[in-house]
């Protein structure tokens, strides 16, 4: 199952776009073929680019349009196999070893068998990697986001690959557990340091741009429908003007519609001076690139964004 009611036969780019778009996910052709050939060919799609540039938004869109259920894993420095995968839960084995006890059932030859009941799948708490492997035939597979990947560290990145080769994962206290449908995966980097090479290889990569003028309008549109088309324009362009002043962190898409949500919320219709530098702070997130903004002048960015208008 990839998507809605299409079956594989019918799946296309242009009904991958056309389905991402349904979910407010307006994606270029590039990002969509890369999506179209993680669902045809059932590959790990690897995402990078800069923060905010709408890498996490894909997996949210895909699970949305086929209706998958969204398993999350938030990478961090330190995580390891048993927070991403799955651990005992042993305030509960401790009760049911005590239950035991009061029933006189922890003596003697019964014991082996109670050792046996403290690693059933009852006490087993599922981590995000292997709820991802609880799909079922017939059913939309779960889409599997492994969330900024490069924060995590070499170790858990090995580890990962071998998951990604084979879907399949050994608990020692109850054997081998191999996925019956294969998640979709969606990996995302916003390259703090580089994936290894071993990582890229199992996946179909594709770096995310910020999308042009056009297609970033657009987006405004449907995520901010309350916002003028002129308006959307000028915040937009302004926000393509930014990007360009060598930002410690370049305004992401999201900080686009909060602008011109900012600035619609205020009454105004149009981005001049004043309106940007009173709220700056809803598109530019650290002291040093607001002073950069303040240096360049607004006047300077807002007569770009007139002259490209």
């Amino acid at each position: 199952m990839t998507g809605g009611s299409s079956t594989d036969d019918e799946l296309t780019v242009g009904a991958v776009a056309s389905g991402l778009g349904a979910q407010g996910y307006l994606a270029d052709e590039g990002l969509a073929t890369a999506v179209f050939l993680a669902l045809r060919l059932q590959r790990p799609l690897l995402l990078e680019g800069d923060a905010g540039v709408g890498k996490t938004e894909v997996a949210r869109a895909v699970a949305a349009w086929t209706g998958g259920p969204l398993v999350r894993l938030q990478c961090y420095d330190g995580i390891d196999a048993s927070q991403a995968l799955y651990e005992w839960d042993h305030a509960r084995q401790l009760l049911h070893l005590r239950a035991a006890e009061s029933a006189g059932r922890a003596q003697g030859t019964a014991v082996e068998a109670l050792e046996a009941e403290l690693y059933d799948e009852r006490f087993l708490v599922r981590r995000p990697l292997l709820t991802a492997l609880a799909g079922t035939v017939g059913a939309p597979a779960p889409v599997l986001l492994i969330d900024e990947i490069d924060r995590a560290d070499d170790d858990f990145e090995a580890f990962l690959l071998e998951l990604l080769a084979d879907w399949a994962v050994t608990i020692p206290e109850l054997g081998t557990i191999t996925a019956a449908v294969a998640p979709v995966a969606v990996l995302t980097s916003n390259r703090t340091r580089d994936v290894h090479d071993a990582l890229k290889r199992r996946c179909l990569y594709h770096w995310v741009e910020h999308p042009d003028l056009e297609r970033e309008v657009a987006i405004v549109a449907v995520r901010a429908p309350e916002v003028a088309g002129s308006l959307a324009r000028q915040v937009a362009g302004a926000v393509a003007g930014l990007r360009q002043l060598g930002l410690y962190k370049p305004p992401g898409i999201a900080e686009t519609i909060d602008w011109a949500r900012a600035v619609a919320a205020l009454g105004c219709t149009i981005l001049d001076e004043g309106v940007a530098a009173a709220t700056l702070g809803t598109v530019v997130k650290y002291r040093e690139d607001a002073e950069r903004v303040r240096d360049h002048g607004f006047g300077a960015l807002l007569a770009g964004v007139a002259a490209g208008a």
